[in-house]
């Protein structure tokens, strides 16, 4: 199914500025397991899934190759530009990049960022284009607590996250997951999700996950990194869902240059 009309427009007004660059920290390593040891709990995790856009294997309207090439982060419109989840958080004030990494052939790069005032941690995956009903079917699993992310910095054990994000392309609309993510843990985990109309499509496929939605959308959109940076923001400020939703429009509003009442009917909770 062909969708993002505001594309066309967003190429028209201004040229995306892609960039990447990278850090390492030699004894930060990350994994997705479920969790059979000590989690450090001084510490909370944040994990954000994105399938990088891809004009090959997703059914997009296309966008210029050089960002829709869903094999190449470093370019890709949702990981590597300006507004992409790398980038952005890269150069926000309050997130600080402490580590860099390439995984395998799904996950093709892995930052972990660190929020320079409060005890939080982000794990953000960039997974390739092509896969992208692998990433979808991993961010469920984590949302119903299925699979639990974990990541070991300083010999010390920190994930299972509980606001776990979904970035890029509603590749339901263009497959169906059969699995069944029902909850395991008991433990209810909040949820963004920038997709085109994500709400519609990811409501019955979490309908037994256990979550509390902070964000997810009705109509089409674009899934870019700002929206999700200032509701995480919302959030780990003890923000609730209302105030997380409504920064997440207003945020939205001033990029996409709409009406706040137009991104607050877009934008819902």
């Amino acid at each position: 199914m062909k969708y993002m009309q505001w594309i066309t427009t967003l190429f028209l007004f201004f040229i995306i500025s892609c960039k990447g660059q990278s850090s390492k920290i030699a004894n930060t390593k990350t994994n997705s397991k479920q969790i059979n040891y000590k989690i450090d709990s001084n510490y909370q995790t944040i994990h954000i899934y994105t399938a990088l856009c891809d004009n090959k294997y997703q059914g997009i309207m296309p966008v210029p190759a050089k960002i829709g090439n869903g094999q190449d982060p470093n370019n890709n419109l949702y990981w590597g530009c300006a507004f992409g989840i790398k980038t952005y958080f890269k150069n926000s004030k309050e997130w600080q990049l402490i580590s860099t990494q390439k995984l395998d052939s799904n996950i093709l790069e892995r930052i972990i960022l660190k929020h320079k005032t409060k005890k939080y941690y982000i794990i953000a995956d960039a997974y390739n284009g092509k896969n992208i009903k692998n990433c979808i079917t991993d961010f469920a699993n984590n949302s119903a607590g299925i699979i639990q992310d974990t990541m070991q910095i300083n010999n010390k054990i920190y994930g299972n996250s509980k606001l776990v994000c979904y970035i890029g392309h509603n590749g339901l609309m263009d497959f169906t997951l059969t699995e069944n993510f029902k909850n395991t843990d008991a433990q209810t985990r909040n949820t963004i999700i920038l997709a085109c109309y994500s709400k519609n499509y990811f409501a019955p496929l979490l309908a037994n996950a256990k979550i509390s939605p902070l964000v997810w959308s009705t109509g089409f959109m674009s899934p870019e990194a700002y929206t999700v940076h200032d509701a995480i923001n919302a959030y780990i400020a003890n923000a609730d869902a209302d105030v997380i939703c409504n920064k997440a429009a207003a945020t939205y509003s001033n990029y996409q240059k709409c009406s706040y009442k137009a991104a607050r009917r877009l934008l819902v909770n």
